[in-house]
């Protein structure tokens, strides 16, 4: 199965330019395997230029492998519980984006946002699973979806192909002023795209596979 889409960059939005001239294209994702991309060792600092490699796990699933039901929405739709190593000094928040690879969204995005946390603070290692709802959680951090404010689980059709749901995690040198309300999600997603232009220092990437059992 081809993916529709192939990840360059940062993202496949149509404002992602300024920010990938920091991280160069990462390869498009095999459809049985994970994706060639930014991977390291706890605290490696063999990155890209001036981005350094994270590692970004779940206990949940395997790198690539399916995403169980509990994190989507056929079942319980809560967040996964993830984990990071290797980001480096001087780190002030980072930000999570997990997209779906093979939804198309319209003509501002070409995948489907399935959640985007920014402002997670910088001292941070990882996100319980379960992340409660809300545009502001009490750290800081600051989350919305497609959708609204909340982590939206998986969710491709099981008359379909098999979907891939890929998590990016970035380390930066500076909060994102913001605002988590007031704006459609789309455009929300475009500002902190821009406003991460010249603070990303470091990136992680995990994938997962989905689709509705038939």
């Amino acid at each position: 199965m081809q993916l529709r889409h192939v990840v360059i960059g940062l993202l496949a939005v149509a404002c992602s330019a300024a920010v990938a001239a920091q991280n160069p294209p990462v390869g498009t994702p095999p459809a049985t395997a994970a994706p060639a991309g930014p991977r390291g060792g706890g605290g490696g600092r063999g990155g890209r230029g001036n981005v350094q490699v994270m590692t970004l796990t779940t206990s949940a699933w395997m790198d690539g492998a399916e995403i169980p039901a509990k994190y989507a929405q056929p079942g319980d739709e809560v967040s996964p519980p993830l984990s990071w190593t290797g980001a480096p000094d001087g780190t002030l928040s980072f930000v999570l984006i997990a997209h779906d690879l093979d939804s198309g969204a319209g003509a501002a995005n070409d995948d489907l946002l399935q959640w985007m946390v920014w402002n997670i603070p910088g001292a941070s290692k990882a996100l319980p699973e379960g992340l409660p709802q809300g545009p502001q959680l009490t750290d800081g951090s600051r989350q919305i979806s497609v959708t609204g404010p909340y982590y939206r689980g998986p969710a491709a059709p099981a008359s379909g192909p098999v979907h891939h749901y890929v998590f990016e995690l970035f380390a930066l040198d500076a909060l994102l002023d913001v605002p988590p309300v007031g704006a459609a999600p789309a455009a929300t997603r475009a500002a902190v795209v821009t406003a991460m232009t010249g603070h990303v220092k470091g990136k992680a990437v995990l994938t997962g596979r989905f689709r509705r059992a038939p």
